[in-house]
């Protein structure tokens, strides 16, 4: 019972401060994106491709990870501003990290912002930083029973992102099975099949992304 007091007690005071992260982002006009996955599934290459095709978006990145700065290099080798966080071991960013750094990015220069959390399936989706949106990135190398073992992720997020389907042919996935839990988790659930390696169906979700972004 101690334990669950402690817990509510850090999500109330996180959900406190991701409410002022949302009032500034909507005074500046932008659009958010909170951006969760595992490690390793393409996260970081998905915004690559997004940026590489984002003609008339103004994209930054605010990314998240335990140590190091490859991420964030990759995304200003193609011109969008990023900052980076790394937590120091903590599984995901909360909403007192990006509102530390939001003064080191030009928000009202900006029409969409990623948030690109710590590869991590569990406690992104806890966490609430401000987002309008959250958008699950998810490896089909991974297997078609991630929707049913982490059904949080899914139920929280807005979007759903399948990375790797030039890999279909050489996998046991069942795109289906990962389609059907994915909506009886979330009904609402916008679904993309995409290739960051290919380029397959990147068009239609930067499509999206601008649909999105007109609304913020």
């Amino acid at each position: 019972m101690v334990m669950l007091k402690v817990v509510t007690k850090i999500l109330e005071a996180n959900d406190r401060i991701a409410l002022e992260n949302r009032r500034l982002f909507d005074k500046a006009g932008v659009f958010v994106i909170n951006l969760m996955s595992a490690p390793g599934a393409g996260k970081t290459s998905l915004l690559e491709k997004t940026l590489e095709q984002r003609t008339g978006l103004r994209i930054g990145v605010i990314e998240g990870d335990i140590a190091g700065t490859d991420d964030a290099e990759r995304i200003e080798r193609l011109g969008a501003p990023a900052v980076q966080i790394n937590t120091g071991g903590a599984c995901h960013l909360d909403a007192n990290m990006i509102y530390e750094v939001l003064g080191d990015m030009d928000l009202a220069a900006l029409d969409i912002l990623f948030i690109e959390n710590v590869g991590n399936l569990v406690c992104p989706a806890e966490f609430k930083v401000g987002e309008d949106i959250k958008v699950m990135l998810l490896s089909i190398t991974e297997g078609h029973d991630k929707p049913l073992k982490y059904p949080l992720m899914f139920q929280e997020s807005g979007a759903l992102v399948l990375n790797k389907t030039d890999l279909v042919p050489y996998t046991n996935v069942d795109m289906a099975k990962i389609r059907r839990d994915a909506l009886s988790l979330n009904p609402g659930l916008k679904i993309f099949e995409v290739s960051c390696r290919t380029g397959e169906g990147i068009e239609e979700w930067v499509s999206w992304l601008r649909e999105v972004s007109k609304k913020a």
